[in-house]
């Protein structure tokens, strides 16, 4: 899952991201309406964490601006304003996907991401397999051949990715599109590095084939 945070507050941003990174997704961060509505132009987000009180351009406008898009990213709007008059607006006025107030609890909101992302045209199934290998995207749990495979965040989300391709090549473009965020130089061989810890951990370098010019695809 791509993430964009919109919030002003710099160190609650900073905290929202890093918690989500742990958790295989791939966050940026914007700290004005103006920047948040740019990058979602730029990059198709899966879903923005939106801010309602931020700085030059409010998260109620850039809500409406993007709501004009043919293929907007979903939207929970986070406020310090829990009364229900504000969360109706939200959800009817603004065209907020989902409304949730601070302060929160993180497990909360990554409930409630996760739920937006399910809500997506058609969402890969919660287990996915490939041969022996085994992804529950819920329980955040992979296996091969029965064996559990403990995984960092950015190797799960790449054996996701692989995974919900079902052996067909994903360009090393949408990796690091999906996986990373936008900081990665794309010339970084951090892509390259991630999938051959990935390959030991599988226990069969053969597993993830990488196709020149095509990207990587999962191997029988």
């Amino acid at each position: 899952m791509r993430v964009l945070v919109a919030e002003d507050h710099r160190v609650l941003a900073r905290t929202v991201a890093a918690g989500l990174r742990r958790q295989a997704m791939a966050v940026d961060v914007a700290h004005a309406g103006d920047q948040a509505e740019r990058m979602c132009l730029l990059t198709a987000y899966d879903v923005l964490i939106l801010d309602r009180d931020l700085p030059v351009m409010s998260g109620d406008e850039v809500c409406r601006r993007l709501r004009e898009l043919v293929d907007p990213p979903r939207i929970l709007m986070l406020t310090a304003a829990g009364e229900l008059t504000d969360r109706v607006y939200g959800l009817t006025a603004l065209g907020a996907d989902d409304y949730l107030a601070k302060p929160f609890e993180f497990a909360e909101l990554v409930a409630r991401l996760r739920a937006l992302s399910r809500r997506a045209p058609k969402p890969p199934p919660a287990v996915l397999c490939f041969g022996d290998i085994s992804l529950d995207g819920t329980r955040r749990e992979a296996s091969v051949g029965g064996r559990p495979l403990e995984l960092t965040p950015k190797e799960f989300a790449v054996l996701h990715l692989l995974l919900c391709a079902g052996g067909e090549p994903v360009p090393h473009a949408e990796l690091v599109r999906t996986v990373w965020d936008e900081h990665l130089d794309p010339r970084t061989s951090a892509v390259r590095a991630t999938v051959s810890w990935l390959r030991g951990k599988l226990g069969d370098p053969g597993r993830i084939a990488a196709d020149k010019g095509a990207g990587y695809r999962l191997c029988d």
